[in-house]
């Protein structure tokens, strides 16, 4: 059986764990510690996840992954992208993840399950963001602004099972981002995208992150 090295709040993770549940295809997941470096360089000679091993080799980069596992047999990633669903991921990409680390670091992801390993995330992408305390404490038109991205998503959902009507590399950009998002409490869902991101969810085997949304 294949492994699939991971981190739970990775949206890169979470794309390369899609294609297993999209293909039926089983996979042992294994959730490396956020502090742990040597585990992956030993692996591909960086710290990166997600990681596959299939075949005694290893191999990084979320859609390698993705286009590996969906060459095993009749490919379900068969539909064209849509230029527009690229466009708006790009609108409200750099919102997304500003308001999702800070909330990453306070979830209870098994990745962050010692002290060690939550310190070294937040030490590592507080570099990148703006402090972790400022941006929950001035989330209020961040969510707001969320909200406002995801209504314009609305009419590009053609089907609850594939935003573009056939299932594409497009839906696992999209759900991965979705995902994401659904970390964040307070963003609210138009009827369309709330019915695509429950039917993918189920679709993928993959749970959202509603339960535990700060």
């Amino acid at each position: 059986m294949d492994t699939l090295y991971v981190y739970e709040h990775c949206p890169f993770c979470i794309k390369a764990r899609m294609i297993f549940g999209l293909k039926g295809s089983p996979v042992q997941l294994v959730v490396l510690m956020n502090d742990d470096e040597q585990a992956p360089v030993d692996m591909v000679g960086r710290k990166v996840v997600p990681i596959l091993q299939t075949g005694g080799q290893f191999m990084p980069e979320s859609l390698d992954i993705v286009a590996l596992i969906d060459g095993r047999g009749a490919p379900v990633l068969t539909g064209a992208r849509n230029a527009a669903v690229a466009a708006w991921m790009d609108r409200g990409r750099g919102l997304l993840y500003r308001e999702f680390l800070p909330r990453a670091a306070m979830a209870p992801f098994p990745e962050f399950a010692t002290t060690a390993a939550r310190a070294y995330f937040l030490t590592h992408k507080e570099k990148s963001s703006a402090p972790f305390v400022t941006v929950l404490e001035n989330s209020e038109e961040a969510v707001a602004a969320l909200t406002a991205w995801v209504q314009e998503l609305a009419p590009l959902v053609q089907s609850p099972n594939a935003v573009n009507g056939v299932l594409s590399y497009d839906d696992i950009d999209l759900f991965a981002a979705l995902h994401s998002l659904s970390l964040i409490r307070g963003v609210q869902y138009p009827a369309s995208v709330q019915t695509y991101r429950q039917t993918l969810s189920k679709l993928c085997g993959i749970p959202l992150l509603d339960p535990v949304a700060i």
